[in-house]
C-alpha cells in the first residue's frame, strides 16, 4: 500500500467516497452539558468497507463547541463502546467506560474518536487479525483531518491490539499523526514476539481467538455457531494435541481458525511476516515524525517489541521517542504485583511516574498536540523498573515481597552495560569461570507428550489454560499440565538446572538475555528453552526458598542458522545454537543465586515440537521422544550472556 505523506486536506476532501468518507446513516447523537457523542458514524475505507466510529466532541450547554480541536484516536477490536479492563487507577479500581475516558480528554479540549476494527462489533468487512489495520488506520486518519472539528493534529492511544493498530498505521505514515502512546504492543516483528518466538508458536493466539470468535458479529447472528463456541472445553483441547485444521477448538469459527493456522503454519520468516501490521521494523523509515511513547512490562508479551521499536525509531525520527518498562503483567500498570510476587508501592504508574495513567497520557498529548510547555520534553528518555531488593517474606495478601524501584536512564540498552558470560558446568554450577576440558555432556529425554508446564512468564490472554507473571517454579493444582505430587520444575529429569553459589554481593541484570549452547539431538528437529530465575534462600514463609522466574526464551532448532531457510539437525552432531529471551531488569541480592534452566518445552506458552521435523502447525502424525544433549566442555562452552549493570555510587 502506498503512503500519502504530502496529501492536503483539500485533496483528501475531493477524494470523497474513494476512501475516508463517512456515511452517517442516522448515527445516534447523545448530548451532555459539556460533551456531544455522535455514535455509529460509518467511515468508508478505500475498498468500500465501512467502519463504525464514535466521536466525542467538546460542548457547552449540550451544543458542540465551534472550532477545530486536536483528535485522540483509538482503533480497537474490543468494542468502541465496551469498557476497557485497563482504564483504571489505584484510586479508581473500577474500569472506566469509553465514554468516561473520552470525557476526561474532552474536558481538556480534545475530540476523542473510537473506531471498531474491520469485521468487529459494528464495523463491516472480514476480520483477519492484524492484517488490515495499516490501510484502515491510514484511511481513518485521512478522514479525520478533513473534518471541520479536527485541527489537523492526531494523537493515537491504546493497549495491546489497540497498540498494534497504532504500529500498523504508523507504518503507513498517515496524515496528521503528531503523537502516539503505544501501550504493550505495536509489533516490531511479530515473528519474534507476540505470534511466534524463536521459531515456536505462541499458543495465546488460540486462547485469544476463542472468546474473540464468541463476540464476533457472525457468531451473534448465528445461534448454532454461538452455542458451539460456548461449549468448547479449551482445557480439554489443550490436553488432546496435536490438532488439525478443520478439527480444532476454533473450527466452529472458520475465519478465526484460518488466520490462526496461517500464523501457525508459516514457520519460515517469509513475506507473510513482513506485512504491514506485523513488521514495523521493515517500515521504520516511513513512520511519521511523531512524538512516541513505547511502554511495556517485564511479564508482558511485548517488552522486546517496545525496546526494538524504541531503538529503531529513536535513531530515525525527529520527534522524541520514549521508553517505559514496568514490572507488570499485560496492561496491569496500576497493580503492584504480578502472579505470586509483589513489587511494592513504587511499582505502579500511579504516584510514581504520574498521578495516574490518564494524567501520564494527557501531559504527553498536551505537549505534542497543543504545544503546552509542561516539561514533558525534559523528562528522562528511558524509565524502567528494577525488580528486587525486597524482604522475600509473604505479605498480608499472601504474595512474596520482591520489591524494586524506578530508575531514569538516557538510552536503551543502558550505557555502561557489561555483557558477562556465565558458563554451564558439571554438577549444575553456573559461574564466570570457563569450563574445563573433558567435561561430559548432559543429556535428557524430551517427551513431547509430557512437556514442561508453563508457570508464569510473558503471557497474556491465556486464561483458563495459562497466566503470566512471577511465580515460584513449583507445580501445583492450578497449573495446566502439572501432575501430583506437584514438585519443583527443577526435580524434572528433562530440566537441566545451573546455579551460581550464593552471591557475595548484589548483582543487577538489566537488558536482553541470550544463551549460546552447544547441543545435539538424535532427532531431525527439537526445541531448546531457557529460563532465568532469581533463587531466594529459605525463610520461615518459604522454607524451600522461592525460585522466581524473570524471563524465558525458546529456539526451534530447524531455524538455528536461518529464519527463512530451516534445515534439519544432523542426529548426534554437536551444533551451536543461540536462544534469545525477552529483556528484564532484576537486582539479585546478596545471598541469592542466579539460576538458568535449560529444557526443551514450555507448554502451553509455546507449541510443543514433535521432534520429527514435520511441517509446522501439527496436523497429527507420530511424535518422537528426543534424546537431547548440552555440551559444557572447554571446546564447546555453553553459556548465558548476562547484561550486568555496575553498582552506582
Amino acid at each position: 500500500m502506498g503512503t500519502l505523506p504530502d496529501i492536503s486536506r483539500r485533496a483528501l476532501a475531493r477524494l470523497g467516497l474513494a476512501f475516508g468518507a463517512a456515511i452517517t446513516l442516522k448515527p445516534a447523537i447523545a448530548a451532555e452539558e459539556d460533551m456531544i457523542l455522535e455514535s455509529g458514524v460509518m467511515v468508508r475505507m478505500r475498498d468500500g468497507v465501512r467502519l463504525a466510529t464514535d466521536i466525542y466532541r467538546p460542548a457547552k450547554g449540550g451544543k458542540a463547541l465551534p472550532g477545530a480541536f486536536p483528535v485522540i484516536l483509538e482503533r480497537t477490536p474490543y468494542g468502541r463502546n465496551v469498557v476497557s479492563r485497563s482504564e483504571l487507577s489505584v484510586a479508581e479500581p473500577t474500569p472506566k467506560s469509553r465514554a468516561d475516558v473520552a470525557r476526561f480528554f474532552v474536558k481538556q479540549g480534545y475530540v476523542v474518536v473510537y473506531q471498531d476494527c474491520r469485521g468487529r462489533y459494528g464495523s463491516e468487512g472480514a476480520f483477519v487479525k492484524y492484517l488490515s489495520d495499516g490501510a484502515d488506520g491510514f484511511d481513518c486518519c485521512s478522514w479525520l483531518v478533513t473534518q471541520p472539528w479536527c485541527n489537523g493534529k492526531i494523537g493515537t492511544m491504546g493497549l495491546s491490539y489497540a497498540a498494534h493498530t497504532q504500529g500498523a498505521l504508523g507504518c503507513a505514515n498517515p496524515p496528521g499523526v503528531a503523537a502516539m502512546f503505544l501501550d504493550s504492543g505495536g509489533f516490531s516483528n511479530a515473528y519474534q514476539g507476540g505470534i511466534r518466538q524463536g521459531g515456536a508458536f505462541e499458543m495465546k493466539q488460540v486462547t485469544w481467538a476463542l472468546p474473540a470468535a464468541i463476540e464476533a458479529p457472525e457468531s451473534k447472528a448465528d445461534p448454532v455457531r454461538l452455542a458451539a463456541l460456548k461449549t468448547i472445553d479449551i482445557k480439554g483441547w489443550f490436553a488432546r494435541m496435536p490438532w488439525k485444521r478443520g478439527h480444532s477448538p476454533l473450527t466452529p469459527a472458520p475465519e478465526y481458525e484460518d488466520y490462526v493456522y496461517d500464523q501457525w503454519e508459516h514457520g519460515r520468516f517469509d513475506d507473510y511476516w513482513k506485512q504491514m501490521g506485523l513488521y514495523a521494523q521493515g517500515f521504520y523509515d516511513q513512520f511519521p515524525d511523531a512524538a512516541m511513547v513505547h511502554m511495556s512490562s517485564w511479564y508482558d508479551p511485548y517488552p522486546r517489541t517496545a525496546t526494538d521499536n524504541y531503538i529503531g525509531l529513536s535513531k530515525r525520527k525527529k520527534g522524541p521517542v520514549r521508553l517505559i518498562l514496568g514490572p507488570w503483567t499485560h496492561g496491569d500498570r496500576s497493580r503492584s504485583w504480578a502472579g505470586e510476587v509483589d513489587f511494592g508501592k513504587e511499582a505502579t504508574i500511579d504516584g510514581n511516574l504520574a498521578p495516574d495513567f490518564w494524567q501520564l497520557r494527557l501531559r504527553w498529548f498536551d505537549r505534542w498536540l497543543k504545544g503546552e510547555k509542561n516539561g514533558v520534553d525534559t523528562e528522562p528518555t528511558v524509565r524502567l523498573f528494577v525488580m528486587g531488593g525486597g524482604s522475600g517474606r509473604r505479605n498480608a495478601e499472601g504474595r512474596m515481597e520482591h520489591g524494586g524501584h524506578w530508575r531514569a536512564e538516557a538510552d536503551w540498552p543502558l550505557p555502561g552495560t557489561q555483557l558477562t558470560p556465565y558458563y554451564l558446568h558439571e554438577r549444575g554450577r553456573l559461574s564466570a569461570e570457563t569450563p574445563k576440558a573433558g567435561s561430559a555432556p548432559l543429556s535428557y529425554d524430551f517427551d513431547p507428550r509430557h512437556p514442561v508446564p508453563s508457570i508464569g512468564g510473558t503471557i497474556t490472554s491465556g486464561e483458563p489454560v495459562m497466566r503470566g507473571g512471577a511465580y515460584d517454579q513449583t507445580e501445583n493444582a492450578t497449573i495446566f499440565g502439572a501432575q501430583p505430587p506437584y514438585l519443583p520444575l527443577a526435580a524434572r529429569s528433562d530440566v537441566l538446572v545451573f546455579e551460581t553459589e550464593p552471591l557475595a554481593e548484589d548483582v543487577e541484570v538489566t537488558g536482553t538475555i541470550s544463551a549460546t549452547l552447544w547441543i545435539a539431538s538424535d532427532c531431525l528437529d527439537t526445541d531448546f528453552t531457557l529460563k532465568l530465575i532469581d533463587v531466594y534462600p529459605p525463610n520461615p514463609d518459604y522454607p524451600q526458598g522461592f525460585a522466581m522466574n524473570l524471563t524465558d526464551g525458546i529456539l526451534r532448532c530447524r531455524y538455528r542458522d536461518s529464519w527463512d531457510k530451516p534445515a534439519p539437525l544432523v542426529p548426534g552432531q554437536p551444533t551451536k545454537i543461540t536462544i534469545d529471551a525477552f529483556p528484564t531488569s532484576n537486582l539479585f541480592k546478596k545471598g541469592h543465586k542466579i539460576r538458568l534452566d535449560i529444557s526443551s518445552s514450555n507448554f502451553p506458552h509455546f507449541d510443543v515440537n514433535p521432534n520429527t521435523g514435520g511441517p509446522e502447525g501439527g496436523g497429527g502424525g507420530a511424535w518422537k521422544v528426543a534424546l537431547n544433549q548440552v555440551f559444557i566442555d572447554q571446546d564447546r562452552p555453553s553459556h548465558v550472556m548476562l547484561p550486568i549493570i555496575p553498582a552506582r555510587g
